[in-house]
């Protein structure tokens, strides 16, 4: 399908020769056209500009976005959208006054979830899940980045996997999958975490990366989960399987595991809620983005990602979900975005460009992916009619999107 998009009020995040992230300073730059048009042609961006420079193009779906905003979709870099089942029970817990540790402690938490996964059969996740993608998708995301790590079996998480690749084969949505065995210890390890770490280095990665399961690994380094010293291990033996990491870090403790990230060259660091002088520094002129996860933060009633710091300590910064059953039950990047500027401090600019170009990059799409570039996928976000795009983080509450693009086609 050819589309033309015409007299757009200001189309968003227009980079003739796109970078592939930005830090610091230039987080806050946010190029645009007033008064735009973009073609759409074969599923990518053929070409942009502004009316009154339009040519004569024929045989295309026109779409009128008078007093319309038109952006990248959203990219959501972390995700665990294939899921079994809900834990609003833990929810009322929390509310009771039991923390999120305490109630991993009873059994609760990770393993809950890896118990109501396991028991669930392949055809019945797959269901679960495209009823969430298709929420997603309608809510702007056009990349998503899907972790398996409620499986915690061989064979439960290699079916998470595969749920994630068949829907990235029924969808228009670009999916990335990653590797997060080493979510939680399961009961059967709770006192031989080593043996668990044996599993996960000489059976499920060999098995995940022979079938082409995944793109990315991941470990949740965290007192009380994995140490420095087990990141280290399996990051080491995924590089023997071309697995790139990204991994959890930071969320309740700063314990090393940003530093042993950027050694194995992560290509995300996700959380970052507790951060040191020592993190900051690790993080400066490497190729690692560090990921804040505010839905997260608002939902467990935990610290923010200091983004405000890392922005003006000249780091980069990408948004995503952390969209879960337990920690952040929502994959609403609209949110993302709007927390993002009310409690991290961010500007509108600084936080649409986390959650396209950086996010692109935080799961390998930055030559596809994130920006309004000749070339790239024809991921489109077209707003309501709205005064400017400051409004789509002030109004956090609404809908504002008219209509998506994924792939160069209308999503109905």
């Amino acid at each position: 399908m050819k589309l033309l998009l015409t007299h757009i009020q200001e189309l968003l995040q227009v980079r003739e020769l796109a970078p592939i992230f930005l830090k610091g300073e230039a987080m806050s730059e946010l190029p645009t056209i007033k008064d735009a048009w973009v073609l759409v042609n074969h599923g990518v961006i053929e070409d942009y500009g502004s009316m009154d420079a339009m040519p004569k193009v024929k045989g295309f779906k026109p779409i009128d976005c008078s007093g319309k905003i038109v952006m990248p979709a959203w990219c959501d870099s972390h995700s665990h959208l294939v899921y079994a089942g809900n834990r609003e029970g833990e929810f009322v817990d929390r509310l009771k006054g039991l923390s999120y540790q305490e109630i991993a402690s009873k059994g609760g938490g990770i393993l809950n979830s890896a118990k109501k996964l396991q028991e669930t059969s392949e055809d019945d996740l797959y269901h679960q899940s495209e009823a969430r993608l298709k929420e997603v998708m309608k809510m702007g995301t056009g990349a998503i980045e899907i972790k398996s790590g409620y499986g915690l079996t061989t064979e439960a998480e290699m079916k998470m996997l595969r749920v994630a690749k068949r829907l990235a084969e029924h969808y228009p949505i670009t999916i990335k999958t990653n590797f997060l065995g080493a979510h939680a210890v399961p009961k059967e390890f709770k006192e031989n975490k080593d043996g668990y770490m044996d599993l996960l280095c000489n059976e499920m990665l060999p098995q995940i990366a022979e079938e082409k399961l995944a793109d990315f690994v991941d470990i949740f380094c965290e007192e009380g989960y994995f140490t420095v010293e087990d990141t280290d291990r399996l990051l080491s033996e995924a590089t023997k399987y071309g697995l790139r990491p990204k991994i959890h870090v930071n969320q309740f403790n700063s314990i090393g595991g940003v530093e042993v990230g950027v050694k194995h060259n992560a290509l995300s660091v996700d959380h970052l809620e507790v951060m040191n002088d020592a993190d900051y520094e690790v993080l400066q002129d490497s190729q690692t983005m560090p990921t804040a996860l505010p839905g997260c933060s608002f939902f467990l009633g935990i610290p923010y990602t200091p983004g405000r710091e890392m922005i003006d300590k000249g780091l980069p910064l990408a948004l995503a979900t952390d969209y879960n059953p337990g920690s952040a039950p929502s994959g609403n990047m609209n949110f993302v975005v709007s927390a993002a500027c009310v409690k991290m401090k961010l500007t509108p600019e600084e936080a649409i460009n986390a959650a396209t170009i950086n996010s692109a990059y935080a799961m390998g799409l930055e030559k596809t992916h994130g920006t309004i570039t000749k070339g790239k996928v024809a991921n489109l976000i077209i707003t309501k009619p709205i005064p400017s795009y400051g409004y789509l983080p002030y109004s956090f509450g609404s809908n504002l999107i008219d209509q998506v693009v994924l792939n160069g086609q209308i999503l109905e």
